[in-house]
Formats: C-alpha cells, structure tokens, sequence
C-alpha cells in the first residue's frame, strides 16, 4: 500500500481514537495508537498474525493497517480501536491480571495447555464485545461476517467446532439469528454449550477471572477434537498473544484461593444453571462446608514449581530464558518472607564536631553553603569571595552503632541436588531469603557456586547486586561432588580476617563432608573450615538436604558432619520442605537478634 493510498485511512483512524476511548469513560486515558501503514512496520512493532495487538509494557495499541485494508475492515475504526482498549481497561487490563488468568485458564486444560492463550484471548474478546455492542451500539458482529467472509480461506479447509461454538455463543448473547455469523451448525450438545458459553459470560462480567476455568472447561472437549483446524478460523483475533513482552511482572508463585475449584464446566455451576445458590453446599454426614470456604482452603499455601511458573510467564509473550525465570521466581517466593538480618554491636559511632567556616565557591554544592554566616561577614554577598560553609570533624560517640554482618554462601549443585530451575529447590529458596534479608539490611553477599572439580561459579567477591546473587544461587551444573576448598581458603586467607564480620552458609546435602578432604596443595579441609570460620568471626550454618533415614553409604558423611557440628561450632538444619525452611529462616534470625553471636551456634538442630 502507497503512502498517498495510506494516509487518508491513517488519518480516519486516528481521528477515531478519541471517540474509542469514551466508549470506556470519558476519563479513559492512554497513549495514541501506532497506526503502522506497512505489514513491516507492524511486525517491528511486535505484530505479527492478527491485524491489532496491546503491549502492557507501555499500555499501548497497535494496529496493521494493511492487513486491515486486506480484510476490507477499513470503515470498523472505532470499533477496533475500542476493542483493544477494552483489553487495557476491562481484561485483562494489565501484566499480572493476564498471568493470573492463563494460570486459571491452564488449570481446565490437562495435557493442552498450550491453548491457554488463545482461549484467553477469546474469553476476553467475549467480555469486550458483549459490552460494546450492546451497550455502546459498536457494530461487532459485522466484523465477525467480514472475517468469516474472508476469499484466502481454503474451500477444503475442514469446518471448525470451536469457531461454531464460539460464533455461536455470541449469537445467543446478541440474541442474533442462528447462522448469522457465518459458523458452520451445531448439534444439540453444542446448542447447550453455545447458552453455557453466554451464561458464563454474562454471570462473570464482573468477577471474569473466576469464570475463566469454566469457559476453558467448556471449550476443552471442542479443541481435543479440532486441535488444529480451529487456528485457521482464529488466526486473526489473537491480539494478545504477546501483550505481556518485556514486562517485570509476577504474583503467580502461589495458587490463588479457588483456582482450582474454577476449573469446572459451567453445568456444574449453579450460578449459571440456576439450579441452586452460590454458597451452595457439599455435605459430608452433618457438616456443611460453603463452596467459598472450601476453595480457599483447598488452594491456599500451594505454590507452582519454577517450570509451571516460567511456562504461564512465556504464554503471555515473556521471552526469558529459564535461568532468568527462575531469578524471577525465588526472588518473588523469598521475598514476602525476609527476617529480621543480624546485625553486631560495633565499639561506638562517630558523631560531626564543628570546627570552623571556610570559604565556600561556586563549585561547591549549594547545600553546604551558610547562608547565615555569610551575611554576618557582608551584607552584601558575593558568591566565592564572601560566602562560606561549616568545617565538620569527628568526635566519638556515645551510642553504639549495630552494623550488619556479611553473607558467605556455598551452594552445592552437583547431580543428587534438585534442579532449581525446574522444580523448587527448598535449599535454594532457603538461600534467597537469607540472601535477600542480608542486602536489605546493608550487608554484602558472596556466593559460590559448585559440583565437581573445576565447576566453579562465583560472584565478583561481596556485592549488593541481587540479580547477580540470584544468578549464582539458582544456577545448575548437574556434575561430580567436590567442594571448592581452595575458595574457602583464599576468602580467609588473611590472618586478620575481614573487614566486617561474616556468617558462611553450606547448602548441599551429605556431600558437604568433601569440604572436609586435603586441597590440591595437602593442606587439610578440617584446619581450612575451622580457619574459615575463626576468622570470619559471626559463625557458620551447615543447611542440608538430608534424607529421614541414615544408610551405611551416608554413615561416614553423617559422622563427618556430626563432627563438624561438636568439634568446630557449625549449626545444623536438615531443609526438605517449607515448614523446615521457616523454622531454619526464623532460627537464623533469632540466634543473633541481639547483635551479637550467641553460643547457640553451635547447638544442633534436626
């Protein structure tokens, strides 16, 4: 399409723009829509399939004007421009609500999840159009003949039963005559559905995420059989497939209370049968549960594994790689759990003793400038001839200052550890939140990575950057077992210790007792760990993943660690699932609330 052909339609749409937005309020707001001339243009946009798209990142609409043009939908502005602002303003209306539904969405689709974002996309499309052709008069049917219309579709395409249900349902919301949105016929099962599919609709207009389950319960059936025709029919509505690309956005780690009680189809629901009440209830014997109760206290506490966490976050258009995916999932899991860091009593702080004046010039930050003191010397003041500023020293202080200690951790991610990336790794995520509460606190983390030999991961020494200690923590090697020694040894290498107090935490399982074998110069990992751990000065915690049983090939691992515990003053906590990470969480926290190390180092905890 020319430019001269273009502008004229460029024009009209955007003219419309503003009429699009108060079909939603007059006080919607949102930037103007990319209006691309060129199927080019649009796909560096980020279109590519449908004729319009939204972008959370920067609440944006896009729309392919040639493909518009192709589809004869030139003269439909203000209906399409007021669709995809329904998808910024009513649903999914942001990042985290879109994840929040896919999650639903998944939940109703065993084995065929991957059509968890198509489904989503028409589950919306239906709460959208509903209200803007009824409500606001907008001709969306039309659009739906048009596209049904369309002279590229093949003759011997096969006919579709999700298209003709979906067009369906619309036709019994529009109160339209069947067929009159060019989908091919239904049987009586699917004449059920088609009311099903409006009822959900307009029973959850306002609650939607709760009705999103059903609607991918009643679709499920429809896509096992037509799993791949059906794309050919849709391949122009999927305006959000990649409306959640390049968002920081989470909140989906836990199960949300009655997700999975959403995962129904709606002729077991009797707010859309009509067959009983909302708060209807099951029975067992004489005790009556609410279904409101029961969804919340079935769902609530579970959490996703980092796999189903980084699957729902690529379905909304996140392009990560499952490293980073699992950065983002333990730092959201760890952090509405952070504890109170240890800190310790330093001997006194320094408070500011004033000294004198002396002249302040034009370079100097106009914060320090005495503005008092300047006139007093001349009325009339000249900047760097007669103003100054106040001469600070120091004196001791009375009060003692607490300053955090450093964080020293080891992760051991050799073969008998758990993946992180793909599973949840408690030690792992035990990791984190300590982590987390040290850089909230102002301490400096190290982490050091490690399996067999030579697979070593470690970050540039102590630093606050918590994406790069994330990105230690939850990477994987999968290899051998041998303890970097040579790494515990050079962190303490000097006699005097470091600067500020340090806490060395083991995570690894019963292959920590290689830490305890000679290094590549003989030298004993005994005499290196006790040196560590003297010199580091705030203690040391061996976390393990240690099975309920002791079997004769751990006995001499056990022994080594039991060792380790009586003869060094390392503190022991077995972490296999969440409530014993929680109590290892909070016993860390508590062992050294007072700003000190307590002699409770050294006590054993299983």
């Amino acid at each position: 399409m020319s430019n001269v052909q273009a502008q004229p339609l460029h024009d009209r749409w955007q003219a419309a723009w503003t009429e699009a937005l108060a079909t939603w309020s007059r006080f919607t707001r949102l930037q103007p829509a990319l209006l691309c001339s060129t199927l080019e243009a649009a796909q560096a946009e980020g279109l590519d399939g449908s004729f319009a798209m939204i972008r959370f990142v920067d609440q944006r609409v896009v729309i392919d004007l040639q493909t518009i043009t192709q589809l004869g939908l030139e003269d439909y502005a203000l209906e399409v421009l007021a669709h995809e602002i329904g998808h910024h303003v009513l649903a999914p209306a942001n990042a985290t609500d879109n994840l929040r539904l896919l999650a639903r969405m998944r939940q109703a689709l065993p084995t065929l999840t991957q059509h968890a974002p198509m489904l989503a996309n028409l589950y919306t499309d239906l709460l959208i159009n509903d209200r803007l052709q009824r409500q606001s008069g907008l001709r969306l049917a039309d659009i739906y003949r048009k596209l049904a219309t369309q002279p590229d579709t093949p003759k011997d395409a096969p006919p579709s039963k999700v298209w003709a249900l979906y067009m369906r349902i619309y036709e019994q919301l529009w109160q339209l005559e069947k067929g009159s949105l060019g989908a091919g016929s239904l049987d009586v099962r699917g004449e059920t559905d088609a009311w099903l599919g409006a009822r959900v609709i307009r029973v959850y207009a306002r609650d939607w995420l709760d009705g999103a389950g059903r609607f991918a319960a009643l679709m499920l059936p429809y896509i096992v059989d037509d799993d791949e025709a059906y794309k050919h029919h849709l391949r122009w509505l999927h305006d959000t497939a990649s409306a959640g690309r390049d968002c920081v956005t989470g909140g989906i780690g836990e199960i949300e209370a009655g997700e999975l009680e959403g995962a129904i189809h709606p002729a077991e629901d009797p707010l859309i049968t009509g067959e009983d009440d909302k708060q209807v209830a099951r029975t067992a014997g004489n005790n009556a549960i609410p279904l409101d109760a029961q969804s919340t206290e079935r769902s609530a506490g579970q959490t996703r594994e980092p796999f189903e966490y980084g699957e729902i976050l690529r379905a909304s258009g996140v392009q990560l790689s499952e490293h980073d995916i699992a950065i983002r999932y333990y730092q959201e899991r760890a952090l509405p759990h952070l504890i109170p860091y240890p800190r310790k009593k330093a001997p006194s702080g320094t408070e500011p003793l004033l000294e004198g004046l002396e002249p302040w010039d034009c370079g100097d930050p106009l914060d320090e400038l005495d503005w008092l003191q300047s006139v007093l010397q001349s009325p009339r003041v000249a900047p760097g001839m007669t103003t100054v500023k106040r001469l600070y020293g120091e004196q001791p202080g009375e009060m003692p200052v607490h300053e955090p200690i450093d964080l020293d951790i080891y992760v051991d991610s050799s073969g008998s550890m758990p993946n992180p990336q793909y599973s949840t790794s408690w030690l792992t995520l035990a990791g984190a939140i300590i982590a987390l509460s040290a850089l909230r606190a102002g301490a400096k983390v190290q982490v050091t990575l490690w399996s067999g030999t030579q697979e070593v991961r470690q970050t540039p020494g102590f630093i606050r950057q918590p994406q790069q200690i994330l990105a230690v923590l939850t990477d994987f090697f999968g290899g051998g077992t041998a303890f970097p020694i040579h790494c515990l040894r050079e962190t303490y290498a000097e006699p005097a210790g470091r600067e500020r107090p340090t806490h060395i935490l083991m995570i690894s399982d019963d292959g920590i007792d290689t830490m305890f074998a000679d290094d590549e110069k003989g030298n004993s990992g005994w005499d290196i760990a006790a040196q560590a751990l003297r010199r580091a000065g705030a203690g040391g915690t061996l976390a393990l993943n240690l099975p309920n049983y002791t079997s004769s090939y751990m006995t001499s691992s056990m022994n080594a660690i039991n060792k380790a515990v009586q003869t060094q003053g390392w503190a022991l906590h077995k972490i296999t699932d969440w409530e014993q990470l929680m109590a290892f969480a909070h016993d860390f926290s508590r062992r050294h609330r007072d700003g000190h190390i307590a002699a409770s180092t050294q006590r054993q905890t299983r």
